[in-house]
């Protein structure tokens, strides 16, 4: 497996990127897999090699470049604090400036098949973005998983699930248990929402799995609902890119 930390350069900054794909073969379909809120860490990095060994070019972008160079953070109260204002700055717009400057680095690599369509994979704070990837790139963007996705039913006019009908590409969504930022209510309305427009979708309740139940290491892994993401996931993208 090969990884390298990159520089990817967008409109708003240099953007750390950790790319992952096998070393022989080739090329492979793209997946663009989008951090947690807690941000680039070794567990993160080991799911992101864990998919490229099933024959995938893998980047993962350190979200936080627009108001931090590349850092790893802890479990302080400071750290936690500034994650969380970094993280609200991470939004729908700024993930297309990310994705078209990730495809056109991509194309670069003889390793990737950037011109073919895309999967993206999210977690916690990157539910939104993957759905945004679905709803503005509709000819790019094939199939996409959001993974304890946060925030995806909202009274703002761009919610996620108001612009269901742009999506073309399949979806997942691993929802957790007990989550106040993705609730039992929002998942029936996002349900309706997809269900409404004939979306090719699948939406799983992980009973007993709390928000953060995918990377292992962490307080809240729960490794029969991580399993299970894994599953689906590689469902998806075999079937949507090959």
């Amino acid at each position: 497996m090969i990884e390298r930390q990159v520089e990817i350069e967008t409109p708003d900054g240099s953007m750390t990127t950790f790319e992952f794909h096998p070393e022989t073969g080739g090329p492979y379909p793209v997946v663009l897999y989008l951090m947690d809120a807690p941000s680039i860490r070794p567990a993160l990095k080991d799911m992101a090699s864990r998919l490229a060994s099933a024959g995938y070019y893998v980047l993962l972008p350190f979200l936080y470049y627009r108001n931090t160079p590349y850092r790893e953070f802890g479990v302080s109260d400071e750290d936690m604090h500034v994650r969380r204002e970094y993280m609200m700055n991470v939004n729908r717009q700024g993930i297309l400036i990310d994705a078209q400057a990730m495809l056109e680095f991509a194309g670069k690599n003889d390793k990737a098949d950037a011109s073919g369509m895309i999967g993206a994979v999210g977690f916690c704070m990157s539910g939104p973005l993957v759905m945004g990837l679905l709803q503005h790139l509709p000819e790019k963007v094939a199939a996409a998983a959001s993974i304890h996705g946060a925030w995806l039913v909202s009274d703002k006019q761009d919610s996620p699930h108001r612009e269901i009908d742009q999506i073309k590409g399949e979806i997942y969504f691993g929802w957790a248990d007990d989550d106040p930022t993705a609730t039992q209510e929002e998942l029936a309305i996002m349900d309706k929402a997809l269900a409404d427009q004939g979306v090719n979708y699948r939406i799983e309740f992980m009973e007993g799995a709390l928000h953060g139940f995918a990377p292992p290491g962490g307080e809240r892994y729960h490794r029969r609902a991580s399993e299970k993401h894994w599953e689906r996931v590689h469902d998806l993208l075999r079937r949507n890119l090959g």
